[in-house]
């Protein structure tokens, strides 16, 4: 498993489709781009600002049930990556016990990013599907330069691959 950082979430243009990106914290800090929803991306983009609303919105709903049933999140897994579509797992723990449970990734980052969970993912998807942004200027941990620049890059990466580079 290698510990990610949740970098971003941008809009790709001009398809104005959302992308989250997590970096390796450690490594080679590859960048594990996820292409979500619009109304997942809002949430997580609110966890990440701080955002609070008048009611609770789903993401915050879930992490206050967790939270009054003693259920701790310990971590967030992203799995993998088959037929075009990404996987994740959460890692929960109560009384002792653990559980896994199955969850889309954007839904695992937006509970982490509000309970300050890490984020992990499966070094074979690392390896497979993680792309090396050029590094910025100022000397940050975090991938927060220009953001056009980073989806530039990514979208680079996207139109060189073809479908044959995800079959096992």
């Amino acid at each position: 498993m290698v510990e990610m950082h949740l970098t971003a979430v941008r809009v790709e243009l001009p398809t104005n489709n959302p992308v989250v990106l997590l970096q390796e914290i450690e490594g080679a800090r590859r960048t594990l781009p996820i292409f979500i929803g619009a109304p997942e991306a809002t949430a997580i983009a609110f966890a990440i600002q701080g955002v609070a609303t008048s009611r609770p919105m789903t993401h915050d709903l879930f992490r206050d049930v967790l939270t009054s049933l003693g259920i701790t999140l310990d971590r967030v897994l992203i799995t993998e990556l088959r037929e075009g579509t990404y996987y994740a797992e959460l890692h929960l723990s109560t009384e002792g016990r653990a559980t896994v449970v199955s969850s889309r990734p954007s839904d695992a980052i937006a509970l982490a990013a509000r309970l300050g969970a890490p984020i992990f993912a499966e070094d074979e998807l690392i390896d497979s599907e993680g792309v090396q942004l050029a590094p910025d200027d100022d000397e940050d941990d975090e991938v927060d330069g220009n953001p056009d620049e980073i989806v530039s890059q990514f979208r680079q990466f996207i139109e060189g691959v073809r479908p044959e580079d995800f079959t096992s």
